[in-house]
This record gives structure tokens, sequence and C-alpha cells, in this order.
């Protein structure tokens, strides 16, 4: 049964994937919502293939991490620092005060909507949308700036927020305390990994690098451990000590010097990781859930329009930055909800009661459903614009990279 081979079944639709988004109807949708879609196909609700259980749970939750470390080696704050930084800070913050007063109207719909779902609403995946901003060679023109910065914030906040507001482990004191010497600690890392290039670690790590052993790769994946087990020793989500060790590999490996590098971890998360965290979330989501109940499905496109209005509003920030016509397309690009911390906000709130199983489930099913729609949308505008910042300067995709 092919149930008992989930590593063949997740790694045939990982290369369907990108062989569909080659032809003619599928050039426009990112590779990612194939993954995605294909997985809900083969998962439990439609073929039954294979389900999210065991080894491939274990997985999808690897994968997670993967792309968070991944997203973190992406972030170049020499080129988001300023304009683009200051405008994605005050946007998330502008997005936290949309959600909490959409929360706020919706109260007298005797719907159970907590405070905490702010943090699940005001939240950009940065490594969904990091896919499609590399495969698109969007990262070095001004839009990409833009919205590399935007999701980053989007990213980062929900996480540090969600760290400390839905911790059970320590008070909210403490948890601040932590928070700041975890922050410290990545800081003085980056500051080494920018700065410490010892002669001898240099021709270690270069005499290494295509051997067998690949140790500058292990040492990579030893910091990624590293950080993601203090992460979670101060209470926080592992996502945050992914990210941080990404940024961490980043920066030491910035330059010329560090491309093989970076297309061996490259080829390592996305060819080998980030599979099974897109497909694995198509195979973990309840579909049938949606249809069980009328009040769940009608949530669904109502939590997407949250999610649209809370993270694209905040784009007449830019108005003065970039084109008129490439507000729409940030507007939906900044709208892909981070699924990892919508999964963690909609478990919490179910297992302390805030959330009702419906609730929670259709904030999943809208969460999705902004990563299938919204960079698809997104993708589409901004192929029907004319000449703009977000082309200006692209360089061609590359081929070789396997999301």
């Amino acid at each position: 049964m092919l149930a008992d081979h989930p590593i063949f079944v997740v790694f045939l639709v990982a290369v369907a994937a990108p062989l569909l988004a080659q032809t003619r109807p599928g050039g426009r949708v990112p590779v990612v919502v194939f993954e995605v879609v294909l997985g809900i196909v083969i998962g439990p609700q439609v073929l039954q293939l294979v389900a999210d259980q065991g080894f491939l749970a274990f997985m999808r939750e690897v994968g997670m991490v993967a792309v968070m470390f991944m997203a973190g080696m992406e972030i170049d704050f020499a080129r988001i620092r300023g304009r683009p930084l200051a405008l994605g800070a005050a946007g998330w913050l502008a997005s936290v005060a949309v959600a909490a007063a959409a929360l706020l109207l919706l109260q007298p719909t005797g719907l159970a909507l907590p405070a905490m779902l702010v943090i699940a609403l005001a939240t950009t995946g940065l490594g969904t949308l990091l896919p499609m901003l590399r495969d698109g060679g969007l990262l070095a023109t001004p839009f990409g700036a833009m919205l590399l910065a935007a999701a980053t914030v989007g990213e980062v906040g929900p996480i540090v927020a969600a760290s400390l507001a839905l911790s059970t482990r320590f008070s909210t004191w403490q948890e601040f305390a932590l928070l700041a010497v975890f922050l410290g600690l990545v800081a003085l890392a980056v500051a080494l990994g920018a700065g410490l290039r010892p002669p001898r670690l240099l021709a270690l790590l270069s005499r290494t690098m295509h051997s067998s052993t690949q140790l500058p790769v292990r040492l990579a994946l030893l910091l990624l451990a590293t950080l993601i087990y203090l992460s979670q020793r101060f209470g926080f989500e592992a996502a945050i000590g992914a990210f941080a060790a990404g940024m961490i590999v980043g920066v030491a490996a910035r330059g010329p010097d560090g491309e093989d590098f970076r297309k061996k971890v490259d080829a390592v998360c996305f060819g080998w990781f980030a599979p099974f965290f897109f497909v694995g979330t198509g195979i973990a989501f309840d579909l049938a859930a949606l249809g069980r109940d009328l009040k769940t499905l009608l949530l669904v496109p109502a939590f997407l329009a949250l999610f649209v209005l809370a993270r694209g509003l905040p784009v007449v920030l830019y108005r003065r930055d970039l084109p008129r016509h490439d507000l729409a397309p940030l507007a939906m690009a900044s709208s892909v909800a981070s699924l990892g911390i919508v999964v963690v906000v909609a478990g919490v709130g179910l297992k302390s009661g805030q959330l009702d199983a419906d609730v929670s489930q259709a904030l999943i099913g809208a969460a999705l459903l902004s990563l299938l729609v919204c960079p698809t949308a997104a993708r589409a505008l901004l192929a029907r614009a004319p000449a703009t910042s977000a082309k200006a300067a692209a360089p061609p995709a590359r081929a070789w990279h396997p999301v």
C-alpha cells in the first residue's frame, strides 16, 4: 500500500508540482499552490493514499522549520533597511489595529472570536512567498525589497507576539526577559558571523565544502538545531529559532565566497525538507470538516476577507514609494497568511476553550485558501501590469531552484 511509503508519495507530488507549473495553464500559479492542492488530493480526504500521522506529521514540522530557516537566510538587511523596513513595521502595526477593530465590529454576531485571533490575522507567510519571489526574479527589485520587508515583519512580529501571548510555561514578564536574552544571543551571533572569520576556520570549511563530510552544511544544521532547542527551552515557538539561525547563517555566508555553500543549503532545505511542509499541509487539511456545517463553510471566506483586509489595507502607506499598479499585487502578496502561526493560534484557542472547533477549522481553512488564492492573484496582477519597479532589473528565474 502507498500509505506505507509516504516519502514516495510526497516526492511524487514534489516532482509533479513544478512540472504542472511549467504548463501553459499553470504558468501563473506558484509551485507551492500545486504542492498544497495535490497534497489535499492524495490525502485522507480524497484519494486516501497517505495520512498525516507518525513520520509524515513529524517531517511536516521539520519542513516548516527548514522553510523558516531559508526565509531567515534570504534576509539581507542592507537591502531592506531604512524605508522598506520602516514601512513594513508601520504596516504590521496598522494590520494589528485593523484586525482588532474588525474583531470588535464582529462581536455582536455572537461568534467566539477572542483577541488572540489578531495574531493570526496580522500574519504574512514569508516562507510561502519566498519561492515566488525567488522564482520570479523579484528579490533584487524595489517591489521585492518592499514585499520582503513587509513579509519579514509580518512573520517575525506575530511569532514574537505568539510566543509572548500564548505561552503558558512562564509569566509575561519572564517571557519578555527571556525574549530579550534570546534576541541578545542572536544579535551577538550575527555580529560574530559578520566580522569574525579566522583564517584556519575558513581554510577548514573550504577544504570540506565539497568532501563527503560537508562540514559547512553540517555546522549550519547544527546551529539550526541549537537555536530551535534554545527557543523551545525559553518557551518560544521553533519558528523563531529557525528564522534566527537562518539570519545568522545568511550573514556569515554573504558574498561571492559563500555562493557554493548557499546553493548546498538551498538544495538540502528546498529539495528535501520543504516538500514535506507544503505537501504535508495539504495532506493534513481537514477538507471534510468544512462541509459538515454551513456556519463553518461561510466562516472560511469571511476569515479570508479579514486576512486581505488586515494585511492588504496598510499598502496605502506605500503609495508614495511604489507605482500605483504595484499596490494591488503588494496587498495580495502580503495577505498570504502564515500557516504555521495560524495553526498554533487555532490549536491554543481550541485547547483553552476560547475557540470552538468550527471557528478553529474555518480559520485554518481560510489561511490555506489565502495560500492558494493570494500568491496566484499577486502573480497575475504583476503579469498584467506595465513595466514597473516590480519588473525593473529583475534577473531571470533560477531554473535550478526546486520549489
